[in-house]
Parts: C-alpha cells; structure tokens; sequence
C-alpha cells in the first residue's frame, strides 16, 4: 500500500468556493482511476503551530507503487490539477510512503 500525502496552500485572493471545488474534484478521482482505495482531504485545524504555511492537505491511498504510478500520469489526475489545482496553489509539498 502507498500513502501519497499532498499539502498545499492557496494564492492571495482565492475564494473559498474555488478551494471547496477544488477539494471536491480530488475526492472524485477515486471513482476516476482504478487502485485508488481512498481519498481524503480537508483544512488544516492542528494546533500545535506547526503547518509551515500549509493550509489544505489530502492523501490518496492506493493499492500498489504501480497504481500510484498510473494516476500520476492519468489524463483524469492532470485534468484536475490543470483546471483546479494549478490556478490556486501557491506551494505544494508532496510525500509518499
């Protein structure tokens, strides 16, 4: 199993909505892409300070390396981060497992 872990924090100036929309449209890739066995994603709320400036995260778990693979290059996965994800992300940090 992989754990792909994605935190992200927004330009200056983006609504809530886009960001709302945004979320939605990654948690749709499961039903997208096969391997996918969840997806989860929301809002940092931790109190202990320490986010570095990282607002949103989601993590996508998937079967195997391979199916990670798969949806990194699935025209699905780079539709979403084309039309969501790039015009509203100002800093992304990325981490698997």
């Amino acid at each position: 199993m992989i754990e792909h872990i994605v935190l992200f924090s927004v330009k200056e100036g983006v609504e809530q909505v886009a960001v709302e929309e945004t979320l939605k449209q990654i948690r749709m890739l499961k039903g997208r892409i096969q391997g996918i066995l969840s997806i989860t994603c929301g809002k940092n709320n931790s109190p202990e300070r320490k986010a570095q400036g990282y607002e949103f995260g989601f993590i996508v778990r998937f079967e195997d390396e391979h199916s990670r693979d798969v949806y990194l290059k699935h025209p699905e996965h780079l539709g979403v981060i084309e039309r969501y994800i790039a015009p509203i992300v100002k800093q992304v940090l990325v981490f698997d497992y």
